[in-house]
């Protein structure tokens, strides 16, 4: 049997073969994720968070759901968000990158309201109906099928839930795109070996970029996994946007 062809990056390669591409990259970055977010983005990334944790609707004791939680920037807000009696998981694939963030959130005194998964997000290991928001950030676009990660997010949603995809996507200010060309495949690879000593790993950064859909594209995506309301919001320019979408 002939097995399906995904990308990774720029490259093609076995679907089943993917998976293990990934992890290696965030094995090899993992120590150094939270140094090249704020070098890479010039502290920016920090905005785009603060601003997709606007539209949580958490209250206090609601639970919610980071996906490729990563080192938890988003959890540690929605943890103050839901308060002792709410919960948030974070979740992640790579064990590397959940280590990490379970170190830095222990750092920094979150534990109480926190539970740590590892899990693949096209099969989230929980009930239907648990979450009353499920955050990705940065992360959609490292899964192989996003419909089936985006539909197990709509499975374990709450009725009057919303999830928040918060994503680098296309340029949508005329001439953006050639500087963004050239700062991702000629400055970032090199900031990515000078920083995390690691320049193959930021090249498939900005391949894997290039290849996530573009801001409609996902939102249509969502509306097929059975989400409703479905809208983004661009900042820099396109080069990140917020997409949202409730299950009703």
């Amino acid at each position: 049997m002939v097995e399906n062809k995904t990308h990774f990056g720029y490259k093609t390669v076995a679907e089943g073969e993917k998976e293990s591409l990934v992890a290696g990259v965030f094995d090899s970055v993992a120590s150094k994720y939270d140094i090249m977010n704020d070098v890479m983005s010039f502290g920016v990334h920090r905005i785009w968070k603060k601003i997709t944790m606007q539209h949580t609707g958490l209250k206090p004791g609601d639970r919610a759901l980071d996906v490729a939680g990563g080192t938890g920037d988003l959890t540690m807000a929605m943890s103050k968000q839901v308060g002792p009696t709410g919960e948030v998981i974070i979740s992640d694939i790579n064990a590397a990158m959940l280590e990490e963030g379970r170190r830095r959130l222990l750092d920094k005194g979150y534990a109480g309201n926190i539970k740590f998964v590892e899990a693949n997000a096209e099969d989230l290991p929980f009930e239907d109906n648990s979450f009353n928001c499920i955050t990705i950030a940065f992360g959609l676009r490292n899964v192989t099928h996003k419909d089936r990660a985006l539909s197990s997010m709509y499975r374990v949603l709450k009725p009057g839930g919303r999830l928040l995809v918060l994503e680098f996507s296309k340029p949508v200010i005329p001439g953006l795109n050639k500087v963004y060309d050239f700062y991702s495949f000629k400055v970032l690879p090199k900031m990515g070996r000078l920083i995390a000593n690691d320049e193959d790993s930021y090249r498939y950064l900005a391949e894997s970029i290039r290849m996530h859909p573009d801001q409609q594209t996902l939102k249509a995506m969502m509306c097929d996994a059975g989400f409703e309301r479905c809208s983004y919001h661009n900042m820099t320019g396109g080069i990140v946007a917020l997409h949202k979408g409730f299950k009703l």
